[in-house]
């Protein structure tokens, strides 16, 4: 070394541990381990010469590292979670990031796996990301067990103060917040709507996955609804991808309607088409799933909250303390019908219901 022009550098086999350049006090190294090796590695190995070529020429400012955002997914891979990476990345974007330079993104999946969660999150802890993005319950709730210190920001939560992932919404008081998903009560409004657009529906079927923490809660609202609506409803259950179509096979009611769910999400293309081949108007409680195919649905836009995140992230890359940062509920609510779906049902919807929507697909 001593003949290279180049000041020592000690870089340590632990992907985590310091580079011990003198240039690079600030510099921490956060590769990704050796089985890792994809574009993020070689930004990382691009930033560590750069450091030494700096220390060639004699520089000593400090090299800031670029904050390192780990991201925790409840789907399989970056292909299944397009539309909300995309709009997290969108938000950072309108906020002034540019990926790759101000910031990074270590994404992990879990498949739908709950069993993967807790490993994942104890990954991203294990790699000293500087903010964990919790995508869903179950990923909050990992991350909740994984760290105490690293900030956590959540999203599509439906309880945070009944998890206890906060104090109160105004005040977390710990070191998660984030931006939580829509009230239980709002699922009675779906019913509503359903039965105004079918005034002749007599008899629902509920679709659940029964290992939803939070289900229980949704079912009560459900039935109270459905009873004041002169309703019929029986739940039908999916813990798992292979279930849905055994579900759905088993309806005899008028209409399905799909209670809130991750997995359910997963799979909406799949329970569109079950439901279609069997005749059933469909209602759920995201828009997704009535452009996967799905009749209607009514609920908060999921895209508008992974943008959300992006702000929750700036402020306590900047400063603040998810202590202090109070949980956003969704402003936004959509009614959408997908009119194309209606039409392939041989379906008339009122115009009167139509004329009350925030979006129509045809």
């Amino acid at each position: 070394m001593s003949g290279s022009g180049l000041l020592p550098c000690k870089l340590a086999l632990n992907p985590i541990s310091p580079v011990a350049n003198p240039c690079c006090k600030s510099h921490s190294w956060r590769g990704p381990k050796p089985w890792e090796r994809n574009a993020t590695t070689r930004f990382h190995f691009a930033r560590w010469r750069h450091c030494g070529g700096l220390a060639a020429s004699g520089a000593r400012a400090a090299i800031q590292t670029d904050p390192v955002i780990g991201v925790l997914w409840h789907a399989r891979n970056e292909q299944e979670e397009a539309i909300y990476l995309g709009a997290l990345r969108q938000g950072f974007s309108e906020i002034g990031y540019v990926e790759g330079k101000d910031f990074v993104l270590e994404n992990r999946y879990a498949a739908e796996q709950y069993e993967r969660y807790d490993p994942l999150a104890a990954e991203l802890v294990a790699a000293n990301v500087d903010v964990l993005v919790a995508v869903t319950t179950m990923a909050a709730r990992a991350a909740q067990r994984a760290t105490r210190t690293i900030p956590v920001v959540f999203v599509v939560v439906a309880d945070p103060v009944g998890e206890k992932f906060v104090t109160s919404l105004a005040r977390p008081g710990g070191n998660i917040t984030g931006v939580g998903t829509l009230p239980v009560d709002v699922s009675g409004k779906c019913l509503a709507l359903f039965k105004e657009a079918f005034p002749r529906l007599t008899q629902v079927s509920l679709l659940v996955n029964p290992t939803y923490a939070a289900i229980r809660r949704y079912v009560e609202e459900y039935r109270v609804a459905a009873g004041s609506l002169g309703l019929t409803i029986r739940e039908v259950q999916a813990s798992k991808p292979d279930d849905v179509q055994a579900a759905i096979a088993a309806i005899t009611e008028d209409g399905l309607v799909v209670a809130p769910d991750n997995m359910l999400w997963n799979e909406r293309k799949r329970i569109a088409e079950l439901a279609l081949s069997r005749g059933l108007p469909s209602m759920s409680w995201n828009s997704d799933m009535t452009d996967a195919g799905l009749l209607m649905s009514n609920g908060e836009n999921f895209s508008v909250q992974f943008r959300r995140v992006a702000t929750y992230v700036d402020k306590i890359l900047k400063g603040a303390k998810p202590a202090d940062l109070p949980v956003e509920l969704p402003a936004l609510y959509e009614f959408v019908i997908n009119t194309n779906t209606a039409r392939m049902l041989g379906l008339s919807i009122p115009p009167s219901v139509i004329a009350r929507t925030d979006r129509v697909i045809d």
